[in-house]
């Protein structure tokens, strides 16, 4: 019995480069075609505007292209898993390996091999590239591929939370004691029951405090309005709970969106959907190493029972019920619903143990 985890040296290579290249062609294949497509569906917007002309369409197609290639990558691996044991099935060269005393983990861990240098280089790739590519997309797209005027320090509905108040801020400039709040709304609540509602034209920093002027208080339980030219309030409020921008986790490589999330829990924002982002930076590219575990199944069985067919849309369906659990998980996630670690871990964890199951079992 062969006890060796990876069969011969030789076998391993062949089939970890077929692999590569058929993933790699796929990817190629996919990425030209959604391109073209996605470019006749915004080439409209982006000539829109004047002045601009085939530059920017290569512009758009430069920043473009990376996010498709981190978002069908694992897709591609799937397809390209499928494609490799599919016609190493239809040739007999499964039969032969197994003839040798080659098991079903031997014959795919060249595979998932080469996969995790793809999960690998898909991080870097991810964290160095696509990151900007989607800030600086981002920022076009919102002056509709327009020239990108210079960032203006000025955010615009800002939530806060302070116990169980809530705190609403349309608009906010400025940093540090030249904070401005204009539009603030107090939500004044204990034990998560609204008592009374504080409404100000605006507000700035005053000896760690905040002071708010024409403002106007209402009392929820006398049903009373109280108005005021001032009135001090926000007692331990920091700055900086109102200045921090709005991360968003495709614009931001790990490192820079985990201290992101470490200053918005210090200022009391929510950070829930933001480390499932940060954790899913991880599981994402990892979701390669997956694809042919669960595509396995076209493997195994004789090509001349006329199963094949049958094994590899068994094999595709698992891929793509991957993708389905993995999108909703990260829904839930930003929904609140899920823990952040279920959210971006708990659809890798549960398909590989299906994926693992069903080559167990289709191995002989």
């Amino acid at each position: 019995m062969n006890l060796h985890f990876f069969p011969s040296k030789r076998i391993a290579f062949y089939m970890a480069k077929t692999f590569l290249l058929r993933s790699l062609a796929v990817l190629a294949a996919l990425v030209l075609i959604l391109m073209t497509l996605d470019l006749l569906g915004e080439s409209g917007k982006i000539l829109r505007q004047p002045g601009n002309g085939d530059a920017q369409l290569w512009q758009y197609v430069s920043l473009r292209i990376p996010m498709l290639i981190a978002r069908f990558l694992p897709f591609s691996v799937l397809l390209g898993t499928l494609i490799t044991l599919a016609t190493l099935n239809q040739n007999s060269e499964i039969v032969s390996m197994k003839a040798a005393g080659i098991s079903a983990h031997q014959i795919i861990a060249p595979l998932m091999l080469a996969s995790l240098f793809v999960a690998a280089v898909s991080f870097a790739f991810n964290e160095r590239i696509v990151t900007r590519a989607a800030a600086t997309l981002a920022a076009w797209e919102a002056v509709e591929y327009g020239p990108v005027p210079p960032s203006t320090g000025v955010s615009s509905n800002v939530w806060v939370r302070t116990g169980d108040d809530l705190i609403l801020a349309r608009q906010v400039s400025g940093k540090r004691e030249q904070t401005l709040l204009r539009g603030l709304t107090i939500y004044h609540r204990d034990g998560g029951i609204l008592h009374s509602v504080i409404r100000a034209e605006s507000a700035r920093p005053d000896n760690g405090g905040w002071l708010l002027q024409n403002a106007e208080l209402f009392d929820i339980n006398g049903t009373a309005v109280r108005r005021s030219q001032t009135m001090r309030v926000l007692e331990g409020v920091q700055t900086d709970q109102f200045t921090l921008a709005r991360v968003e986790p495709d614009e931001q490589d790990f490192w820079t969106l985990r201290d992101s999330i470490r200053e918005l829990k210090t200022a009391g924002r929510p950070t829930g959907a933001l480390e499932a982002g940060l954790w899913h930076k991880i599981s994402g590219p990892l979701s390669a190493v997956l694809m042919p575990l669960l595509a396995a199944v076209a493997a195994f069985g004789l090509a001349r029972s006329g199963q094949l067919f049958v094994r590899a849309v068994i094999g595709m369906g698992l891929g793509f019920a991957y993708f389905v659990a993995d999108n909703f998980a990260l829904a839930m996630g930003n929904f609140g619903a899920y823990p952040p670690l279920l959210a971006a871990w708990g659809p890798f964890a549960l398909f590989l143990l299906i994926g693992e199951t069903v080559l167990i079992r289709t191995e002989e």
